[in-house]
C-alpha cells in the first residue's frame, strides 16, 4: 500500500487515469469510491528528477477535435496510407482516422488505455513497444507521435534505435509525423538550470527524466525528449530517416516531418 514505505506502488498510472477519465465523462464509475464517483477532475501528477512536481487534468485526452490545437490537425490531414498511431493513449487521433476511413492502428504500453480505447470505439489496437512491434511483419505507411510523443526518442542514446525500429515497419517513402515542443524560448530558472545541468552531464538540455503519478501509482523513472528542431536534425542525421519539414507556426510547439526513401 502507498504511505507504509513512503513510495507509490508501481503501475499502470496512465491506464488508471484514463479510466477514470473516462468515467468522469460519463457519469460511470470504475471503482466504488465515496459518493459513488470518480475524483473530480482527475489530475495526471508529472515529477521531474529535479523534484519539479507539475499536474495537468487528463479530460485533454478525451478532448474532440473542435478542442485540437492547430497543429493536431494539421498532422492529421498529412495522414496517408496505413498509420500506426503511438501512444495511442484514449484514441482521440485514432478515432478521428478511423471516420475518414484511414485504416490506422494504435500502439500503446498500457494495458489500461487500450481498454478505454477498444470501450470509445478504436478497432485495431497493439499492445506493445514500438521494438516489440517491429517485429511483427506489419508494415505502414505513417507513423504518429502526436501529444508531444517526439518525447519517445528520449535521448541521443535510444534515437538511432527508435528511428531504426521505425524504418523496420516502414512502407517504401513512409513517413513519420511528430509533434515536439522547443524548450529553449523560456526565461524560468528552474527550466533553464535544469537545461544546463542536463548538459553538464552530456545529455541533451530537454532531455528529461520523468515518473508520472496517479493516486496510489507511479510509474519507473524514464527519459522523455523535448527537443529543438535543431537538435532533431541532428539525432535523425545518419538513420534510414531524413528530416523533410518542420512546421514551427504555432511555436514553441512544432511538426516534424520525416521520410524514407521511396
Amino acid at each position: 500500500m502507498a504511505g507504509v514505505t513512503g513510495e507509490p506502488r508501481i503501475g499502470d498510472v496512465y491506464g488508471e487515469l484514463l479510466r477514470d477519465t473516462l468515467a468522469v465523462a460519463t457519469g460511470i464509475g470504475p471503482r466504488p469510491l465515496a459518493g459513488g464517483r470518480v475524483p473530480r477532475p482527475v489530475i495526471e501528477i508529472i515529477e521531474r528528477d529535479d523534484g519539479l512536481i507539475n499536474g495537468a487534468p487528463a479530460a485533454q485526452y478525451l478532448d474532440g477535435p473542435q478542442e485540437w490545437q492547430p497543429h493536431d490537425h494539421r498532422a492529421v490531414d498529412r495522414v496517408r496510407g496505413a498509420t500506426l498511431d503511438i501512444g495511442v493513449g484514449a484514441g482521440r487521433i485514432a478515432l478521428l482516422l478511423q471516420e475518414r476511413g484511414v485504416p490506422v492502428t494504435g500502439l500503446d504500453v498500457s494495458p489500461g488505455a487500450l481498454a478505454v480505447c477498444r470501450r470509445r470505439g478504436v478497432r485495431e489496437l497493439v499492445h506493445g513497444t514500438v521494438d516489440e512491434h517491429a517485429a511483427s511483419g506489419r508494415r505502414y505507411d505513417t507513423f504518429l507521435l502526436l501529444g508531444n510523443n517526439l518525447g519517445l526518442l528520449e535521448g541521443r542514446e535510444r534515437a538511432p534505435a527508435f528511428l531504426a525500429a521505425l524504418a523496420a515497419m516502414a512502407n517504401p517513402g513512409a513517413q513519420v509525423i511528430a509533434q515536439g515542443t522547443d524548450p529553449y524560448g523560456t526565461r524560468d530558472p528552474v527550466h533553464t538550470g535544469y537545461h544546463e545541468h542536463n548538459r553538464r552531464r552530456g545529455r541533451l538540455g530537454g532531455q528529461l527524466r520523468l515518473r508520472l503519478r496517479y493516486r496510489e501509482l507511479a510509474t519507473p523513472w524514464f527519459d522523455y525528449l523535448v527537443c529543438s528542431p535543431d537538435e532533431l536534425a541532428d539525432l535523425v542525421r545518419g538513420t534510414a530517416w531524413h528530416l523533410a519539414d518542420i512546421d514551427d507556426r504555432d511555436a514553441p510547439y512544432y511538426l516534424a516531418t520525416l521520410r524514407l526513401p521511396g
